[in-house]
């Protein structure tokens, strides 16, 4: 009974999804259809991403990165920006979930080494932050992002120009943070035994991972077939290190299918599809936001997309929703878990300062927003 209630706490989302696809059905019964409303591409592409990513993350290349950054840090605000901007920077390319699981353990362990731990808080709160905001500049940033580049029909230059503004923007305001942290102008130093606690890869290991996201970046730009991407990754990571295979986020792709499947039922429900387009339609950035806030940004990505072609707004809206309450984006449970691990018994506090930084950047970048949007 209690692994029954630890899994849904864990896949509550998952869950949800599948739900309603499943609710769906009374109305849509399955057929052939059930295939169209998958979009395969994305999840080939999303999948392959993980493999790779994941396949990094345990050669230790992100680390090594952070590593040699931390070794030319001399003052508390240089070691903060570093492991802020990690996340920031990491996440365009390797997505805000990785960045977070990679780089908050690695600011707990660098922080402690510091005797610094009265900046664990808001330093892993304006990591959390920060990865949800990088990742909103490139396709591959999170999973949102790479579905709604996927049916917008976007090519990726055209993207980032979208998103440029609001990424510089939010840099400006981490900026702007790091100066309110306490005792930023005071010497720091990094322990040379932690130093050399990273984990050295295989070099052909992270050769070919390396090779294999410049495959994905080239489907991800259109340029080569997923499909050619999928198998690659399966059978490069099979021979060489099939142990990566199992530690991807399955659950999230089944979440997509579940999504895809009650979504697509109710488009073909003409009162329904007419009634949450009239419900969508130039309301989409408030929507998307609003929607976030209870079931996080991808699963609200999914539920509106299918009703709307005005995408820019959409991703505008899941984007900046992720900042708001603790499941507004899931990664930043990622953040809270890691935590709460650690210190537990300032889990309240945690909270209270994720709160109310996440407020004060989401109205900052929602004004910013409605203003560009308004004047477009």
């Amino acid at each position: 009974m209690k692994k029954v209630v630890n899994f849904i706490k864990q896949e509550t989302v998952l869950l949800v999804a599948w739900i309603l696809a499943i609710i769906s059905n009374f109305f849509i019964p399955p057929g052939p259809d059930y295939i169209d409303y998958i979009d395969l591409r994305s999840l080939g592409i999303l999948w392959s991403l993980m493999v790779i990513m994941q396949g990094l993350k345990e050669n230790g290349v992100f680390k090594a990165i952070g590593m040699w950054l931390l070794a030319k840090t001399k003052q508390v605000w240089q070691l903060c920006t570093v492991l802020i901007f990690l996340c920031f920077f990491s996440s365009m390319f390797i997505t805000n979930d990785v960045a977070l699981i990679t780089f908050v353990p690695f600011a707990v362990m660098m922080l402690q080494a510091c005797k610094r731990e009265e900046l664990l808080i808001p330093v892993i709160v304006l990591q959390t932050i920060a990865a949800n905001l990088g990742s909103m500049l490139t396709p591959i940033g999170n999973p949102q992002n790479l579905y709604l580049y996927g049916i917008s029909g976007l090519d990726m230059g055209e993207f980032v120009l979208w998103m440029i503004p609001y990424t510089m923007v939010s840099a400006a305001l981490l900026l702007l943070s790091i100066l309110f942290l306490k005792g930023k102008a005071e010497s720091v130093t990094v322990l040379v035994k932690e130093k050399q606690s990273c984990k050295k890869g295989s070099a052909l290991a992270i050769g070919m991972y390396g090779l294999l996201f410049a495959l994905a970046l080239l489907v991800v730009g259109r340029v080569l077939s997923y499909v050619y991407l999928v198998v690659l990754v399966f059978l490069i990571v099979f021979t060489m290190e099939k142990k990566t295979l199992l530690h991807v986020d399955y659950s999230l792709l089944l979440t997509f299918v579940g999504f895809f499947i009650f979504t697509g039922n109710m488009g073909k429900i003409p009162v329904v599809h007419e009634l949450i387009a009239r419900l969508i339609v130039g309301r989409e950035i408030g929507v998307g936001m609003a929607l976030s806030q209870f079931i996080s940004n991808v699963p609200a990505t999914l539920l509106l997309a299918g009703f709307t072609t005005h995408y820019k707004q959409l991703l505008l809206g899941v984007n900046i929703g992720g900042l708001g309450t603790l499941i507004a984006s899931m990664a930043s449970l990622i953040s809270y878990k890691i935590f709460a691990n650690e210190y537990n018994s300032q889990k309240g506090k945690y909270l209270l300062w994720f709160t109310v930084t996440n407020i004060i950047f989401a109205i900052i970048l929602l004004m910013m927003t409605i203003v560009c949007v308004a004047y477009e």
